[in-house]
């Protein structure tokens, strides 16, 4: 990866960075907001759960409601004077409704039931009330309830039916639950009085047939609460605790007799909710938190693609643009561009340029044709690449000539040795597939930055050792300075020839 991808990366990495940290910020702080809402939750489920069987309680408690208003109705056009025809109405009204017990009475207080008993309840402690309650109005008593279900007038007399039912069956009415075993349901009246329970009544809650009554001594401040609640028909929750148990209590009024209905679960069953809660919310948020991430990572990574695409294709271009199509080596500029560059960022590094110009090139496109001379070429530019490294810089500058940049001679002898290495290329040159020709060149060379510090200079000096090269006669390399030992080389070379 070269450093235009990289920065490609980086321009996408520091703002993925970033908005991954702020994710994991608003995670921490929807993690810490989530713990009060998660109770919340549970608390608004709890009210509407309360109110549910609220609805139920108060549903059965009208079924009994209508067997009386139809038993009344009954009576008031039959007449109350035949005892036994009141009987056989208040027989059938106490099988369809399944009480105890149900009488006729008249505004005196004396009562008849579906036996044909006489009863007295003109002492009885709601009596009086029952008279001008609205109906129906119904009485809890510590061993009964009864419904005062239906005024009775009929031929200008005032009576009333009353339904009794036993206090077990009060709670009968209250469904049972779907919480733990230990969970509960209640009615109470303003007081806290216990009429009906459903559930765990050997909760220390309801033991007592008043709620309360558990409550003041470990729970003073959510018993005042619970009491305020009833007096206003509010509802909600509050934690309690009795003896060693967390208990949550939640209540609802129920619209009747300024009644209200109190659903209690254990509080290790509220906890266990809210922690459900909490879990799907999180997981929730970090399924979509981790969506988001993948979502930017694979846009990070479409786009780190695409540029690193468009930077290949980018460096593919100029790649074409600098190479010599007839070579496949640097062109001109290419090769004038790279040595320049490589000469500002290593103005101390020692280094050799050869200026390669190919003997009488002419003869060859005359004598052999164009497309052998362009064989030539190619091949010489192949094996020329072949013998320097991937890092050294040749290309064909000019019609018949080549230049190669070798980077970091350090030494003497190394640049000896690299003159050397190119006079033994050239002795064993051959060019063509079918018919070989050996060709010959004239090589000039010139050390960068003692023979010259900058481009043109470096270039005018190597072109000096080509001159001196064809001057001795071509097939040769020359120095720009003489050095001793290649020219004796070069000169054995020579007479080898």
């Amino acid at each position: 990866m070269d450093n235009q991808d990289k920065s490609s990366v980086l321009q996408w990495l520091i703002p993925t960075g970033i908005m991954m940290v702020v994710l994991v910020a608003m995670l921490l702080s929807f993690s810490a907001k989530s713990n009060k809402e998660a109770e919340a939750t549970v608390s608004k489920t709890l009210i509407s759960s309360t109110e549910g069987y609220g609805d139920r309680f108060l549903h059965e408690l009208q079924k009994v409601g209508k067997v009386g208003e139809t038993a009344g109705e009954i009576l008031e056009r039959i007449g109350t004077e035949e005892t036994a025809h009141v009987m056989g109405v208040l027989d059938i009204a106490s099988k369809c409704a399944d009480v105890d017990k149900v009488l006729y009475c008249t505004a005196d207080g004396q009562a008849v039931d579906q036996t044909g008993t006489s009863i007295d309840v003109g002492q009885e402690p709601w009596f009086a009330e029952a008279l001008v309650g609205e109906f129906p109005y119904v009485y809890t008593g510590e061993e009964k309830s009864v419904i005062v279900v239906k005024h009775v007038g009929a031929n200008a007399e005032h009576g009333y039916l009353m339904l009794y039912y036993p206090m077990e069956r009060f709670g009968d009415m209250l469904l049972q639950s779907g919480y733990d075993s230990t969970s509960f349901l209640v009615v109470v009246d303003l007081e806290g009085n216990i009429l009906g329970v459903s559930g765990a009544a050997t909760n220390a809650c309801v033991q007592g047939g008043n709620i309360f009554s558990a409550m003041e001594a470990e729970n003073k401040e959510n018993a005042r609460t619970i009491r305020n609640r009833l007096n206003s028909s509010s509802r909600g929750s509050v934690d309690i605790q009795t003896g060693k148990q967390r208990q949550v209590l939640t209540s609802v009024p129920l619209g009747t007799n300024r009644w209200s209905l109190i659903l209690g679960v254990s509080g290790s069953y509220a906890e266990r909710q809210a922690n459900y809660i909490r879990k799907n919310t999180r997981d929730m948020v970090l399924a979509l938190a981790l969506t988001i991430a993948v979502f930017f990572c694979v846009v990070m990574v479409i786009n780190i693609i695409g540029k690193i695409r468009s930077n290949n294709k980018k460096k593919e271009l100029e790649d074409k643009a600098d190479t010599d199509l007839l070579t496949g080596l640097n062109n001109k500029l290419a090769t004038e561009r790279k040595i320049k560059d490589y000469m500002a960022k290593n103005p101390d590094k020692q280094c050799m340029m050869f200026m390669v110009d190919v003997d009488n090139f002419k003869k060859i496109n005359d004598t052999m044709g164009h497309a052998f001379g362009d064989e030539v070429l190619r091949s010489l530019g192949i094996q020329i690449g072949a013998i320097f490294r991937a890092s050294d810089i040749i290309g064909r500058v000019g019609g018949d000539e080549f230049m190669v940049f070798l980077k970091d001679i350090a030494t003497e002898e190394a640049i000896l040795k690299e003159a050397r290495k190119m006079e033994v290329f050239f002795k064993n040159f051959q060019a063509g597939e079918y018919v070989k020709y050996k060709a010959t060149a004239s090589i000039g060379v010139a050390v960068f930055p003692q023979e010259g510090s900058d481009f043109e200079t470096l270039y005018k000096a190597a072109d000096q050792g080509v001159y001196k090269a064809k001057k001795r006669g071509k097939n040769q390399l020359a120095f720009y300075r003489d050095r001793e030992p290649v020219e004796q080389g070069a000169a054995a070379g020579a007479a080898e020839e």
